[in-house]
């Protein structure tokens, strides 16, 4: 991986490590490469190719989005803008609307003062590591941004920008297209069904409550009125203490969460008590395998799965393939081996026969599906896997390369694992899109797990 590119994109603070006119010249350079056959998935590129780019509503996306459609035009690319619309949407419409290349301005689940971009090649797929690096390398050779032709203009001319927010009804209409409805309720598979719904003031504002509510739910929506700062504030799937006072006051059956950009989706029960990513992955991939549209029996999870989710999928005979973490490896190792599911226990659960990548509302459509199919809560469904004690700590500020090369960090970790044996598992890792080395203990005690984290903690703390 190149020095821009993290797990997901390129992320920053806005106006600070990712300014406009970084924003620019990342554009440019991704024109350049994302627009030849190869980089497009072989096919035969348009005599002007286009775009479609999509955004959050984070107050920085204003400014950053206008930067990215300067860069595209100015490099020879058609835009097509979105507008606020959900990640996955973006990758979706990239498809659809055979697009060469989308853009998305967000930084998902982080705070108000960061942004991010990222890109999906055609047919609406993450970019593999090597077309990134070509893209810091095109970067990297820029001068001063200037496009590709005589003085700055493209040999085809600039590229014209239209919008087209109206789209998004497309992507609703997919998702509805995935889930049959109940019997005797065509086209409504949630009918009974009361859900609240926290959209986490970000993209899925204007989609989730819509989406469920044509399911055939009845819907409560909290977390809906995004004014650029608040996004990811106290709310959604990174704070769900607000979703589950919500669901015990209005006596709802579930509550679902999600982030910023809408590619996650963690739930509550009726009692308030969290469903996380692993237990929603393993609802599904039950039903799929009870359904023999489980490809392979198999599903596909990062090391940060839950040790308790592992025994679920041994016990239901259903295997499971391990990768390092981040929804790309995760979507790499579905294609490789032709599985149709996987996930992270943060809530990105990838469903390859109806998306590209993870899709929050998605995720939360066929969750609450499985519950009004079955006719049981969701307190009992999730209670197919029990949670190991899971303890995680994130160590700020410490240089990320000494974490791998430390041998008393390695030593410190050795014992750990040599405590635990079979009843626990031990993880230390730089984090993809923050500046934090992540340590993750699990452990039938839980003081255990709080003793050796802490410890690990502490030892990377003192590598400096």
């Amino acid at each position: 991986m190149g020095q821009l590119f993290g797990t997901d994109g390129v992320r920053g603070v806005a106006g600070r490590e990712l300014t406009a006119g970084l924003a620019m010249s990342i554009a440019a350079a991704a024109a350049s490469v994302l627009s030849e056959p190869a980089a497009a998935g072989g096919g035969a590129v348009s005599e002007r190719p286009f775009a479609v780019v999509g955004r959050d509503p984070r107050v920085s996306g204003e400014f950053l989005e206008s930067a990215v459609v300067a860069g595209l035009a100015a490099s020879g690319v058609d835009v097509v803008r979105l507008g606020v619309i959900p990640t996955p949407g973006v990758a979706y419409l990239t498809a659809a609307l055979d697009a060469e290349f989308g853009v998305v301005l967000s930084a998902s689940h982080n705070p108000a003062p960061d942004n991010g971009i990222k890109f999906f090649a055609s047919g609406g797929v993450k970019l593999p590591d090597s077309v990134e690096d070509e893209i810091e390398a095109r970067l990297a050779r820029q001068d001063g941004g200037a496009g590709p032709g005589p003085d700055g203009v493209p040999a085809d001319g600039f590229g014209r920008v239209t919008d087209a927010s109206d789209q998004g009804q497309h992507y609703l209409a997919h998702l509805l297209s995935t889930v049959p409805g109940l019997p005797g309720s065509p086209g409504a598979p949630l009918t009974g069904l009361r859900v609240v719904v926290d959209c986490a003031h970000g993209a899925a504002s204007a989609y989730a409550p819509e989406l469920l509510r044509r399911a055939g739910a009845d819907v409560i929506v909290i977390g809906a009125e995004p004014d650029g700062l608040n996004i990811n504030a106290g709310c959604g799937s990174t704070s769900l203490g607000t979703l589950s006072a919500a669901v015990r006051e209005s006596g709802a059956d579930a509550g679902i969460a999600h982030d910023g950009d809408a590619d996650r989706c963690l739930a509550v029960d009726a009692s308030g008590q969290v469903v996380d990513g692993d237990q929603i992955l393993a609802v599904l991939a039950i039903a799929l395998k009870a359904e023999g549209r489980l490809a392979g029996d198999t599903v596909v999870a990062t090391v940060m799965s839950n040790l308790g989710f592992r025994h679920a999928m041994r016990a239901a005979g259903i295997d499971v393939v391990e990768t390092p973490v981040g929804d790309r490896y995760l979507i790499a190792a579905m294609l490789d081996g032709k599985f149709v599911l996987g996930g992270e226990q943060s809530g990105h659960i990838i469903m390859l026969d109806h998306a590209t990548t993870g899709d929050g509302m998605l995720t939360a459509l066929h969750l609450l599906a499985e519950v009004a199919r079955q006719g049981r809560p969701l307190a009992d469904l999730v209670s197919v896997m029990t949670r190991y004690p899971q303890v995680l700590i994130n160590v700020p500020g410490v240089d990320k390369a000494l974490v791998a090369t430390s041998p008393a960090l390695a030593d410190a970790v050795t014992a750990a694992k040599s405590e635990l044996g079979d009843t626990g598992r031990v993880l230390v890792r730089p984090s993809g899109t923050e500046p934090a080395v992540r340590v993750m203990v699990e452990a039938e005690d839980p003081a255990q797990a709080q003793r050796l984290a802490g410890s690990l903690a502490d030892a990377i703390r003192d590598l400096g």
